[in-house]
């Protein structure tokens, strides 16, 4: 069923454009939550400590959240309290939603891209859109060959310019935009604007990483808006410099990045913040750069990590020589789309971007019990920086025949995708890749080395070196997968999943303070990483730490009340007596 879309006049404006103060979007969504009682929504909490006075809050999963969705919170960001807390169960109805969504299409029948162009003649979404969504130069009909090698689960999905209803294989927009693009709001037109303005986002944002263009600053003098004010006024009470960028790129919507550092804290006991936002009107974009930057930072104090997203993240004030560059602008120079109906707001934005040729769909993912408008929208042509740099129709294909594709099926495809890319190495790579899924571990060492050779990405290298360190370690040969891991972080030190394996190499040995810095730094890439807290635990206490073991193990717990391991741990440090309690 086609997304039907209709007038949505704004009723709060205050700091964000939305239908309705955000006092009414907290009632509203608290009171369908209740729905399932405890069991999506544990509790919202706020977790900034005050010092720049701009809220953070948190969403906690409960119980049937955490079934559903592999997060446990969700951050949200705003200018004041209310707001902060509106974004933070906005966001956890978003991301229910989207997965409870996943879970009810899996008994749509799948079927290959030819079968559907049979089943549903003239209503599959062409399959110029697959290409152009990787930039893909292969004929049309092989980019069709590629796509009948797996079977797909083709959902109606609205192109917003025109409001003609296509069937998209919406696993492949998955695949290369993973949860980018999901989005829910007070009513469809202001879900929707939301989702397509974070694929605006993470594109631009992609670009600029990609190319490292200089592009103008922003002159605070310039801002009318009392909300932006005040946000750079909090930052400056504080002394943390802060310099705004048009990140626009000549898209119809404007994009404002920040890049902020404390020098009072940097780096003892903060980081370089970078980030974006994009909205409808410049001052909204730079209050929501404004405001990511304080849903990241920890107050620039607390020595938290970020996981970098849609923009690297830096370590050293001299990568970040190249951002302080450019003429100094006015806000008012960026575009602006701004309109008094939310719904004139998004005609404007898609119908620009269809002059740029690239065209808005969006698929309605409401979990109906909730009845909190929900949307999974995506835009073919658009980049996606964790995305890889040279991407095509068959390096996707051929990660799920690897991944998910029975055998047979998967060598079969795999032999097809090398014959259409004959100077890649990615088909080599995912042949080493279904060896190790299958056991074949000796094989896959071959096969992943001759294609790790033959990879031009730093990235690729790394995960190549990766997974022959992975199928050593299948096979228990911890010193020898060694050398691959090393590899692997030096070609790209940013993956914690490489220090992770790393450092349990290191453990198995007992290794254990080599085997503690891994997990460390993999815990500087993702805090919220339990396991990696848990193993960290674990190396202090065959250190002999004891107290700061039971600190470890205790906040890996509180993060993940799965991990029985850790309560057998914590019991062996507690004494006798507390133990027999």
């Amino acid at each position: 069923m086609s997304i039907r879309l209709q007038s949505c006049p704004k009723g709060h404006t205050l700091e964000l454009d939305k239908v309705c103060p955000p006092q009414e979007t907290v009632a509203k969504v608290r009171a369908s939550l209740e729905v399932f009682g405890e069991d999506v929504l544990a509790e919202t909490r706020r977790i900034d400590t005050g010092r720049l006075g701009i809220p953070v809050y948190l969403s906690i999963c409960g119980k049937t959240a955490r079934r559903v969705m592999p997060t446990r919170k969700q951050m949200g960001k705003g200018a004041s309290a209310i707001q902060a807390e509106a974004s933070a169960l906005v966001e956890l109805a978003e991301r229910f939603s989207f997965f409870s969504f996943w879970q009810g299409i899996q008994d749509t029948e799948p079927c290959t891209w030819s079968e559907a162009q049979r089943k549903w003649p003239g209503q599959v979404l062409p399959i110029s859109e697959i290409a152009c969504s990787v930039s893909d130069t292969l004929p049309e009909e092989q980019i069709e060959s590629l796509m009948d090698l797996v079977a797909w689960r083709f959902v109606p999905a609205t192109r917003l310019d025109t409001g003609r209803e296509f069937l998209v294989p919406l696993e492949w927009f998955r695949k290369i935009n993973e949860f980018n693009g999901s989005s829910a709001g007070n009513t469809p037109e202001e879900s929707i604007l939301q989702g397509v303005c974070e694929l605006v986002e993470r594109h631009v944002c992609a670009v600029v990483d990609r190319d490292r263009p200089v592009t103008p600053s922003l002159d605070p003098a310039s801002f009318t808006d009392p909300v932006l004010h005040e946000l750079m006024d909090a930052f400056k009470r504080e002394g943390i410099v802060v310099v705004l960028k048009d990140f626009s790129l000549g898209l119809p919507v404007p994009t404002v990045a920040a890049v902020a550092h404390d020098p009072a804290t940097f780096p003892e006991r903060s980081e370089i913040v970078f980030t974006a936002g994009t909205a409808s009107t410049p001052s909204k974009a730079a209050i929501r750069a404004l405001t990511e930057v304080a849903q990241l930072a920890g107050d620039f104090e607390t020595g938290s990590n970020y996981e970098a997203s849609g923009l690297p993240k830096f370590t050293e004030l001299s990568q970040i020589a190249w951002l302080l560059e450019g003429d100094v602008v006015p806000l008012s120079s960026l575009p602006d789309i701004g309109r008094e109906d939310i719904l004139d707001e998004l005609t404007k934005l898609c119908d620009g971007l269809e002059r740029m040729d690239f065209r808005a769909y969006s698929v309605e993912t409401t979990q109906p019990k909730l009845g909190i408008p929900a949307h999974y929208s995506f835009v073919p042509g658009f980049q996606f920086r964790e995305r890889a740099l040279n991407p095509c129709v068959g390096l996707f294909v051929g990660r799920m025949l690897a991944e998910e594709a029975l055998p047979e099926q998967a060598k079969a495809g795999l032999e097809h995708l090398a014959l259409l890319y004959p100077n890649a190495s990615f088909p080599m790579f995912f042949q080493g890749l279904l060896a190790v899924r299958q056991g074949r571990f000796s094989e896959a060492l071959e096969a992943l080395a001759k294609s790790e050779s033959g990879l031009e990405q730093r990235d690729d290298q790394a995960l190549a070196a990766f997974y022959q360190g992975y199928a050593m370690s299948r096979e228990e040969q911890w010193s020898s997968c060694l050398p691959h891991l090393d590899r692997a972080i030096h070609l790209c030190p940013e993956v914690k999943e490489y220090f992770n394996l790393r450092g349990v190499a290191k453990f198995k040995q007992g290794e254990y303070v080599g085997a503690e810095a891994d997990f460390r730094s993999a815990l500087d890439l993702d805090s919220g990483s339990a396991m990696d807290l848990a193993n960290m635990g674990l190396c202090v206490k065959f250190q002999g730490r004891l107290e700061e073991a039971e600190a470890l193990l205790r906040s890996a717990l509180e993060l993940d009340s799965t991990l029985d391991f850790v309560r057998e741990h914590l019991l062996e440090l507690q004494s006798p007596e507390k133990a027999d309690d």
